[in-house]
């Protein structure tokens, strides 16, 4: 279904994050929402396997940041600000398919 604000958001399956976002609350709140928590426990379970999805985003934010136009806003509208993130995402598609 589509709004006059556009379609509608879907909801994630999983959150992965480190322990500094362990506590009851959070997790309760989330599975509210239906979303699957994968937080490490504090003192139990290590955060190293969770550093393997984190890490893939990070590496995508850092990717677009690279581009000077991005790494501060300078368009005063959103829709320029979105295109060149879009160009930005296309010629780093392009450069790692070009290697």
């Amino acid at each position: 279904m589509v709004s006059r604000r556009g379609p509608r958001r879907r909801c994630p399956a999983k959150l992965h994050a480190y322990k500094g976002y362990d506590y009851n609350r959070l997790r309760k709140w989330l599975r509210s929402r239906n979303i699957i928590p994968r937080i490490a426990r504090t003192g139990i379970e290590p955060s190293q396997r969770l550093g393997r999805h984190r890490w893939t985003v990070e590496r995508t934010v850092s990717w677009l940041s690279g581009c000077r136009r991005l790494h501060r806003r300078y368009e005063r509208k959103a829709e320029h600000f979105l295109a060149f993130a879009g160009i930005a995402a296309a010629l780093i598609c392009y450069r790692r398919l070009a290697r």
